[in-house]
């Protein structure tokens, strides 16, 4: 939504706006309000109005707005288009089940329409401080115009709550009056408030206020085509995308594909710029989209290849301090290390949280290299000889960078023993990094340098 939001207010050369709408004071959740901006921020989709900017319409806390909404009850109570209602909640449960018994429709019965609170307070199920519902006509409007989906029809809405006892405005009545108090000419929402639309076309109906347009995206699923639920699916916490390596651009441009796909033919990578260029609400898919984090991993790989060796080596090393994968008090050393590694695992890298798995090895002290199974497996019978051979040309070689170390391994190892290349630089491979496959062992070479590599070539040598 707000991907769509921010678009459509750079195209038309509106304002982006941020509103936290915090009335419903059980739901509150402990940080989530840092979350939604850390998120917009790091997405690039930062607001032009908001709790932390501020902005002419401020402020942009519903909490901090109640006296903006409290004139709006009295005046819907005024004219007759909403009433008190002093029903329990164990009353308006009751009520539903017996409904549901009977498979008539559950909606609120209207018991204490137009009485009085001393009337009511003579029935069944009475409480004493009263919630303020809408009273919605028979003649509701039902049908309206939505930029995405065209004429749309909703169902029948119950006598919706407005004010909740605890002197909070609910969600309808909140948004429709901020709406209308901050001048917001296009309201974008999940296909999941269609239902509610005609309630908010009551109440600008009866308030005199002109109508914003209306755009209602289609939920995200899961590859089970369940929806996304912050409950169950990590992914729903956009943050949580930043601690698994994805760039912002990837993740951005992703969810631009995922609810606006590309015709046959057109580019998938588009920056936000082009998006906004050929923003049109018409090419929106209304059948949600299944979030399926391969594409994004496709995305993300050619992101992390349009970066600069500089630029990927600065954000290389700030993942891997942020996400502590080499320790609370890693040597300061380490950094250059992973700027000099940067280029030589560019190719192989998905997400940033990949690097740390490739280059650690260039870290691990000399004597602290295993040695994986499956590594030492395919040495062959003359590893030994082949290490030794090894290890003195790597003794002499000038420069020890890794065009010399190459050449002067091929001159001996392959052209003076005859042994095949793969078989030949095998061993080095295992006593350099442990692994059976590796970022390209003539750079890591150099990386490590000779005393190091001399030392792990000896330590595997031991142990044949």
């Amino acid at each position: 939504m707000a991907l769509f939001d921010k678009a459509w207010a750079v195209r038309t050369g509106g304002q982006f706006v941020l509103r936290i709408e915090d009335t419903d004071r059980n739901r509150l959740v402990p940080g989530s309000e840092q979350q939604i901006v850390d998120s917009l921020n790091w997405l690039g989709l930062t607001p032009d109005e908001s709790p932390e900017q501020g902005g002419p319409y401020a402020p942009y806390t519903q909490s901090q707005r109640l006296d903006t909404y409290r004139p709006v009850v009295d005046k819907l109570l005024a004219s007759g288009h909403a009433y008190h209602c002093w029903c329990s909640q164990e009353r308006l449960a009751a009520m539903r089940e017996e409904k549901a018994a009977k498979k008539q429709d559950t909606r609120y019965d209207r018991l204490c329409y137009g009485m009085t609170k001393e009337e009511r307070a003579k029935l069944p199920g009475f409480t004493e401080t009263p919630v303020v519902r809408m009273y919605i006509p028979d003649d509701a409007p039902l049908v309206f115009h939505d930029l995405i989906r065209g004429e749309v029809k909703a169902p029948f809405p119950d006598d919706q709550v407005i004010l909740k006892a605890d002197g909070f405005p609910t969600y309808h009545l909140a948004v429709v009056v901020d709406d209308h108090e901050m001048k917001i000419n296009t309201v974008v929402r999940g296909e999941e408030w269609i239902s509610s639309t005609p309630k908010h076309l009551l109440l600008y109906k009866w308030l005199g206020w002109e109508l914003p347009a209306f755009a209602h995206m289609p939920l995200l699923r899961n590859t089970d085509h369940s929806k996304i639920s912050k409950r169950k699916n990590p992914a729903a916490r956009l943050m949580w995308f930043k601690e698994q390596g994805y760039l912002p651009q990837a993740l951005r441009n992703f969810l631009q594909l995922l609810a606006y796909p590309p015709a046959e033919g057109d580019q998938e990578l588009e920056s936000f710029a082009d998006f906004v260029g050929n923003f049109a609400w018409s090419k929106v898919n209304t059948v949600g989209p299944v979030f399926d984090t391969k594409k994004l991993d496709w995305l993300n790989g050619q992101y992390i290849r349009e970066l600069s060796d500089s630029d990927l080596a600065d954000q290389l090393v700030d993942f891997i301090a942020a996400s502590r994968q080499w320790g609370d008090d890693p040597d300061p050393s380490w950094a250059e290390v992973i700027r000099r590694a940067t280029p030589i695992i560019k190719p192989r890298l998905v997400k940033l949280s990949d690097a740390w798995d490739q280059i650690a090895f260039l870290v691990e002290a000399d004597d602290s290299v295993y040695i994986e199974d499956t590594a030492r497996a395919q040495l062959k019978d003359n590893a030994g000889e082949v290490l030794d051979a090894t290890a003195k040309v790597l003794a002499t070689v000038e420069p020890f960078t890794a065009d010399a170390i190459q050449q002067a391994l091929r001159d001996e190892l392959v052209d003076a023993m005859g042994i095949k290349p793969r078989q030949a630089f095998a061993p080095l491979r295992v006593a350099t990094s442990g692994r059976k496959v590796s970022p390209p062992l003539f750079e890591s070479c150099e990386i490590l340098g000779r005393a190091s590599v001399l030392a792990r070539i000896a330590g595997l040598r031991e142990t044949l």
